[in-house]
């Protein structure tokens, strides 16, 4: 009996590794899409746009913070001068201020993020969209993601295209122009005055 099945169990390992003719591998490889999005020269482009955006959206709101650190300056040495019961009365004010600051900070953030998310997803939705055509083109049956979102949990390095995949991605975005994302409607709200003149 343990003969039959020793026996057994060689004969099906052999099996196993005569394979027919017929029955095709897999071309399978894996991006690390962390990489991808970071050296990307969309996304590099993309970085660079909104932070230059958001320089220029913080100006002012830098000069409205610097004049209320003078304020709160003037307020706590006069406080020193007249006590802590004047300071407790005439604190509101000032603490108002305070709050309409931090308000307008958030509110830039926000528009900032949402502005950004819009043209973020637009450039994923491009980079799945390539991908998908580069694998087709490339004769690829698989092309697994690495990264935050892992689905490959062990790839052999030699599977790895990423380096290959971004300098496809690159050449692409060169060869097409660095074409604009599409504008958000708070962007096309502000273009719409400027038009009218």
């Amino acid at each position: 009996m343990k003969k039959t099945l020793a026996i057994l169990s060689i004969a099906l390992v052999f099996a196993s590794c005569n394979k027919p003719a017929d029955q095709a591998q897999f071309k399978t490889a894996y991006v690390d899409t962390e990489k991808l999005m970071e050296e990307s020269t969309e996304m590099k482009d993309l970085t660079a746009k909104y932070k230059a955006k958001e320089q220029e959206m913080s100006k002012g709101l830098e000069a409205e913070a610097k004049r209320f650190e003078q304020e709160r300056a003037a307020f706590m040495a006069k406080a020193e001068q007249l006590g802590q019961v004047w300071a407790q009365q005439n604190s509101a004010p000032l603490q108002r201020k305070a709050q309409q600051l931090q308000y307008a900070q958030d509110e830039l953030l926000r528009r900032l993020q949402s502005e950004v998310g819009v043209e973020q997803d637009s450039a994923v939705t491009r980079v799945k969209k390539f991908l998908k055509e580069y694998g087709k083109k490339e004769g690829y049956d698989y092309i697994y993601g690495t990264g935050v979102t892992a689905s490959v949990l062990y790839a052999k390095e030699q599977y790895d295209i990423t380096t290959t995949v971004i300098k496809a991605l690159n050449e692409n975005y060169e060869k097409n122009g660095k074409k604009e994302a599409p504008a958000t409607d708070q962007a096309k709200a502000e273009a719409k005055p400027e038009d009218k003149k």
